[in-house]
């Protein structure tokens, strides 16, 4: 072997021996792999906690309750002959009753179910039907005053006598008793609350008197009553859908008070009553801080097939409906899993997510449910236009022009995106008419404009013989008259959201640049409850007005902005322009949807000219829903169904790889399992060492090696 040979070949034995030590060293070293198995899951299986709601219900009789928190309660206690789809806004599904039939939309007919029973045993039935629809309207209250006026009493009796009386009642109860009450309401009005107060449909007098065939509700057999309105009304189904469609158990009723005319009955305004629906109430707190519901064990339909999902019988026991807790609660509530759902302002979402304990284990879209929006709500500051000074035009067209609503709308950004909309309303821009009406009347927005607010502001000033100082000291207005005073703006809840103070506080800083200065005053509902007439209704009122059931003219225009609905339904401007209130009369009733956009769109010119409102951001409806939280489905009009949620827990599986150096190269394989003290989580570590090079593999390499080598050298010794 030459010179060349022996350098070569000592080369590669040191190759070879370096080359194996770093692959023994290499195999000492074992990979860990830790598999991490968190189940997450409700603290209690039978509860479900909600924290969503900001303010509290005003009552929970459903002739008499008017508030969006009570529609939760009352989708699940009490049951209307349909139901909301609360998948579809547009649609209803078959409730009390399983069919219905009308020819003309102004006759309907149902056909009720037979073995429907309230809660504590009482039978449903056609006199059902009658008894609670004549005690909605004779009672007074918003619910059967705002829903049914003109289809099922006449809005002219109502106005010259005071008293909702269905149409064609008194006629019936003159014509079967001989009492005068065709030609006295009053009379008419008190006989059929007593009839109510003192119901018995097996009385035969009772019968002759639901079975008068001229009147709004006939009772036509045991499971059939037919419905007469006074105008054709497509949307009729859409209307009973909620709870002023709500069969009431008159054996309760009587027993608690009765019927009155126009008045409330307390006692089931504070606890409620049996109903036929999943859940009864079981308790309520003081002032509607808490209601808790438990499951209706005599449900009548736990053992029928084929219902919608909102009839469905209930699957978690008990629901507990925490109203108006702080914003700070309704964020840790749920961040900790004590509430399986909350709802806080876009601002904080960030830091709810960041702070979630399963953070690590849930995207955000999992607990982030955006609300289906067909419809729904629109919120506004209502400027009274019968009283001193926003009843002058010019002084509400320069507040709509000094609001920066780009600001206003910048507060509801979160991960780049609005979660709030805006619209020129009253109708909200989610209905396929609103741009119909933009582009047939061009008009758009109210603008951000310093200068135009000022010019109006000058002319109100001298309109109204008042002035104002900016804030470089110039005067606006009329010099010889007075300046003008603080204004206060009301907010119909009692507890603001913080990003809504955030609004109000733009509202206000954007007035004080034109000089007017205001302050922010938060009330009951009580409060809200006694703005009845214009001289009671502060100038200025923020509320968010939600229809009750989706028609873009009888919900949403006419509450706006007829004077009939002054006040708590709706129209806290107190607008009333003859104009209007002529179209009125029939506009909802028009069966002619060409015919009805042309004056709608015309309404819309004479409102905007007018400014009653400045049209504030109306927050998109989303919840922070649990991961574990199934069958759950909102929508702006019906909210959710307590009765469609389950529980089913999260099985999230996470892998950490980690090393460690072993003193020898055989793989051994260990498994911890650990069990954590809190029932809602458990966890399962698995570790596995598992050497990275296989002695075997070492071997191998090194027989390769040697035989390269052999063949080098036989190869050398040939030359």
């Amino acid at each position: 072997m030459g010179c060349t040979s022996k350098k070569l070949f000592a080369l590669l034995l040191n190759f070879i021996t370096i080359f194996t030590l770093l692959l023994l060293s290499v195999s000492a070293i074992s990979s860990i792999i830790h598999a991490q198995t968190v189940i997450i899951q409700p603290k209690n299986s039978s509860e479900f906690i909600d924290v969503a709601w900001t303010y509290p219900p005003d009552a929970l009789d459903p002739a008499t309750g008017f508030c969006d928190p009570d529609q939760v309660i009352f989708n699940v206690v009490y049951q209307q002959l349909v139901e909301p789809n609360v998948s579809n806004p547009l649609q209803v599904v078959p409730g009390i009753a399983y069919n219905w039939t009308t020819t003309n939309y102004e006759n309907w007919t149902f056909y009720l179910r037979h073995g429907v029973y309230f809660s504590d045993g009482v039978q449903v039935n056609a006199s059902t039907v009658w008894f609670s629809f004549y005690r909605t309207i004779i009672m007074g209250q918003g619910p059967g005053v705002d829903n049914y006026i003109n289809l099922l009493f006449n809005s002219t009796v109502y106005s010259n006598t005071g008293y909702a009386i269905p149409w064609g009642v008194a006629a019936a109860i003159q014509n079967v008793t001989g009492l005068p009450t065709e030609n006295n309401i009053t009379l008419a009005a008190y006989t059929l609350a007593s009839i109510l107060s003192h119901f018995n449909a097996a009385n035969a007098t009772i019968q002759k008197i639901m079975e008068y065939p001229y009147q709004a509700i006939v009772v036509k057999g045991p499971y059939e009553v037919q419905f007469n309105l006074l105008h054709p009304y497509r949307y009729f189904l859409l209307d009973i859908a909620y709870w002023w469609g709500a069969i009431q158990d008159p054996v309760f009723v009587d027993e608690h008070g009765g019927v009155q005319p126009n008045t409330p009955n307390s006692y089931i305004d504070e606890y409620g009553m049996p109903g036929t629906g999943p859940y009864i109430i079981k308790s309520v707190g003081s002032s509607f801080s808490t209601v808790v519901l438990v499951k209706n064990p005599n449900y009548w339909a736990n053992n029928v097939s084929n219902l919608p999902p909102e009839l469905q019988p209930a699957h978690i026991p008990v629901v507990i409906i925490y109203y108006g807790l702080p914003h700070d609660t309704r964020l840790e509530d749920f961040d900790n899993n004590l509430a399986q759902l909350s709802y806080v302002s876009p601002p904080y979402l960030g830091y709810l997510y960041n702070n979630y304990i399963y953070k690590q284990y849930v995207p955000f879209n999992q607990i982030f449910y955006l609300a289906n929006e067909t419809q729904g709500c629109i919120a506004y500051i209502g400027m009274n236009t019968q009283i001193y000074p926003t009843n002058i035009t010019a002084f509400r067209l320069a507040i709509v022009h000094a609001i920066n609503y780009t600001q206003l709308l910048d507060l509801y950004k979160f991960n780049n995106t609005i979660l709030a909309r805006e619209a020129l309303g009253p109708i909200p821009s989610t209905y396929p008419i609103y741009y119909k009406i933009l582009n047939m009347t061009h008009l758009s927005l109210y603008q951000y404009n310093i200068s135009l607010a000022l010019h109006y502001l000058n002319e109100a000033g001298y309109e109204g013989h008042f002035y104002v100082v900016l804030p470089n000291g110039t005067q606006i207005g009329d010099p010889n008259g007075t300046q003008l005073q603080t204004l206060n703006i009301y907010i119909s809840v009692s507890r603001p959201t913080a990003i809504l103070e955030e609004e109000l506080q733009i509202v206000q800083q954007d007035l004080e640049k034109i000089g007017i200065a205001t302050a922010i005053k938060p009330v009951l509902p009580s409060v809200v409850d006694t703005w009845t007439t214009p001289q009671s209704t502060p100038n200025l009122v923020y509320a968010v007005y939600s229809a009750d059931w989706p028609d873009p003219v009888f919900q949403q225009l006419l509450p706006l902005t007829d004077v009939f609905f002054g006040g708590i339904s709706g129209n806290y401007a107190w607008l009333n322009i003859s104009t209007l209130q002529n179209m009125y009369n029939t506009l909802p009733f028009i069966t002619n949807q060409t015919e009805q956009l042309q004056l709608v769109a015309k309404a819309y010119e004479i409102i905007y000219n007018a400014a009653p409102y400045i049209w504030m951001p109306t927050p998109t409806l989303y919840y922070l829903v649990q991961p574990y939280v199934k069958g759950f489905v909102a929508q702006e009009l019906a909210y959710y169904f307590y009765n469609m949620l389950y529980y089913q827990p999260v099985t999230t599986t996470t892998i950490t790889p980690t090393t460690t150096t072993s003193s020898t190269v055989v793989p051994t394989t260990s498994t911890t399992t650990t069990t954590s003290t809190s029932s809602v989580i458990s966890t399962t570590s698995t570790t596995t060492p598992s050497s990275s090079v296989s002695p075997l593999l070492i071997v191998g390499i090194i027989i390769v090696i040697v035989i390269i080598i052999a063949a080098v050298i036989l190869i050398m010794r040939r030359r």
